[in-house]
């Protein structure tokens, strides 16, 4: 089966960001910058602590949204040309491959360690931070249920 690939920057950077959130390093972070703010609002409110310490989780968890959920992506998208390209993306039950002007890229699935599925794309995933998207907006139904078809039985 082949379809065309192309990105719009608003779905490039929104698949970015679940990217970057679903990372377990982040995850861990987020959840440690979470407890210390509740922690802290929980002893401010019981004047065990000064404010300072609670306006420190609320800056870490200011800083950790716009990191996370702005600029990383928005770096990201900007560093990669391969998002302003339209791409021609065909598989079957042993590969797949992409191929534009530019050049091309092609892998079996066995070298696909898992993947997932935002709401415009398909997160596929050849290590823990070598990744590929494929975006779902040109695709049929028929299409996507065979693709996760063979990513599920990969």
């Amino acid at each position: 089966m082949s379809i065309e690939v192309s990105y719009q920057k608003a779905h490039v950077l929104e698949a970015l960001r679940y990217h970057f959130i679903k990372q377990p390093e982040i995850k861990t972070l987020m959840i440690v910058v979470n407890v210390y703010a509740i922690l802290t609002g929980v002893l401010l409110f019981l004047k065990k602590i000064r404010p300072e310490l609670f306006l420190l989780g609320s800056v870490l968890w200011i800083i950790l949204l716009l990191l996370f959920w702005y600029l990383m992506p928005n770096i990201f998208y900007k560093k990669t040309a391969l998002f302003s390209y339209s791409w021609d993306f065909s598989f079957d039950n042993q590969k797949a491959s992409l191929q534009s002007l530019q050049g091309e890229a092609a892998w079996n699935w066995e070298e696909v360690s898992h993947y997932f599925e935002s709401p415009h794309f398909f997160h596929i995933y050849f290590g823990p931070k070598t990744f590929f998207i494929i975006s779902r907006d040109k695709m049929t139904l028929e299409i996507q249920q065979s693709l996760r078809a063979i990513l599920k039985n990969k």
